[in-house]
């Protein structure tokens, strides 16, 4: 069974926390964001939908020579749930279900996406997402009937309301690694993110 996937990559935030924009920085001969988006283009994905904000051109630009559509989300600074509304303006008809996919985790790699992507097509639940050590992680899946919900969506929140209200159709996915737990939010990650 498959099922057409659409990932939306979000990486429209200003990382107040940093002294610069986190997905700009230099990660083993790439960026953050770069990296982020390779590893799901590597993965069995249809589409990647990434969503930029602040330094918008500077992100596109960056972005110009890959298979990814560009979406600017000019109310980035109204939080992220802004943001899952501009990349599902551009998910396609034909999309069964939307990942949401978070660019300042750049070490998720296509092997926990394709894991993530088989176990939903062959489930028979609603919300697929990751578990490392009893600990829920990103990326999150969505089936398309979740679309209404995830508009609707307000303020600095991501998905997990939605995940919460329903949690009878939420299917854990165990991985072997941590890079479903870790984003890079200070200077201090970063650095230890990019020695590791």
């Amino acid at each position: 069974m498959t099922c057409a996937i659409s990932a939306i990559v979000l990486a429209a935030g200003a990382a107040k926390r940093m002294a610069r924009p986190k997905q700009l920085l230099p990660l083993d001969n790439s960026t953050v964001l770069e990296r982020a988006v390779d590893s799901i283009l590597d993965s069995r994905i249809d589409e990647v939908i990434v969503v930029v904000g602040y330094l918008a051109n500077e992100m596109a630009d960056l972005l110009a020579n890959k298979p990814v559509k560009i979406v600017e989300n000019p109310n980035y600074h109204r939080g992220m749930s802004t943001s899952i509304v501009s990349g599902l303006s551009l998910v396609s008809e034909s999309s069964k279900a939307v990942m949401i996919a978070l660019a300042d985790q750049p070490y998720i790699d296509s092997l926990i996406v394709n894991k993530l992507i088989e176990a939903h097509a062959t489930s028979n639940k609603g919300i697929t997402l990751p578990v490392y050590k009893y600990r829920l992680g990103h990326h999150v899946i969505f089936d398309i009937k979740y679309k209404d919900e995830l508009r609707a969506l307000k303020g600095d929140v991501g998905g997990r309301q939605i995940i919460n209200k329903h949690l009878e159709d939420v299917l854990e996915v165990a991985v072997n690694n941590d890079s479903i737990l870790v984003d890079i939010d200070t200077t201090n990650m970063y650095c230890r993110l990019k020695n590791r």
